[in-house]
């Protein structure tokens, strides 16, 4: 009953939700766009969701991360995050870590996974991602926004297999640009981190045409979207 809706459509059917059922998948970051990446991918009964953040709730934070509310300001991100998506859908393990990823831990916490899914903010942890995911073969679905504005790619995977650094070549000059406005439209990581859970269900579940090897973008004060070979 409560996958109904989704077992019905034929790209996805029993077989289909088996899938999701035995996928484990890691989120980095559960802030703007983790909360949507984490939300339908509880609902749609990912059968095991790692949730790695370091930070707690502030007032700020709840103009767009739909994961938490007044009750839990203070408080530790993953643990909260963990504890929301298990109401929503009892079914599924929750495995939190509140910390950073780092060059120390990547490698041990990303083996536990089939698929990772970027929720970060910063260049030094999409870098660190992208290459433990190819150490270990691990697809990666990479997301970034700014203001109005996003874009969406999944790396290390398929027969079109790209990498974060075909995206940005240069990790030191990356790492040395001013760090972008922190002005975002609540809806902006909902409409960015939705694509992105689309991407790992499609993964999954092996339907429709993956964003390997292309860059998908939108800009949504003109609903401007394009796709671009990487």
């Amino acid at each position: 009953m409560r996958y109904d809706r989704q077992i019905i459509l034929p790209e996805i059917g029993e077989e289909g939700q088996n899938k999701l059922q035995k996928a484990k998948v890691l989120i980095v970051g559960v802030g703007g766009l983790g909360s949507p990446i984490a939300l339908y991918l509880a609902g749609a009964g990912v059968g095991c969701l790692g949730l790695v953040d370091n930070d707690s709730v502030s007032i700020s934070n709840l103009q767009r991360q739909v994961l938490y509310s007044e009750e839990e300001l203070g408080k530790p991100k993953a643990v909260c995050a963990a504890q929301r998506l298990t109401s929503l859908n009892s079914e599924i393990e929750t495995r939190y870590y509140s910390t950073r990823l780092t060059a120390e831990n990547a490698d041990r916490i990303i083996q536990e996974y089939d698929i990772v899914v970027d929720g970060c903010d910063n260049f030094d942890t999409r870098y660190l991602i992208n290459d433990i995911c190819i150490k270990q073969g691990k697809p990666y679905v990479y997301g970034a926004i700014c203001g109005f504005e996003g874009q969406v790619s999944v790396f290390n995977y398929g027969n079109r297999k790209k990498s974060y650094r075909d995206l940005y070549p240069d990790e030191e000059e990356m790492k040395q640009m001013s760090p972008p406005s922190k002005g975002v439209m609540g809806i902006t990581p909902a409409v960015v981190g939705s694509i992105e859970a689309t991407e790992v269900l499609k993964i999954i579940c092996g339907f429709g045409d993956v964003l390997a090897g292309e860059l998908w973008t939108i800009d949504l004060r003109t609903l401007q979207s394009n796709k671009f070979s990487l």
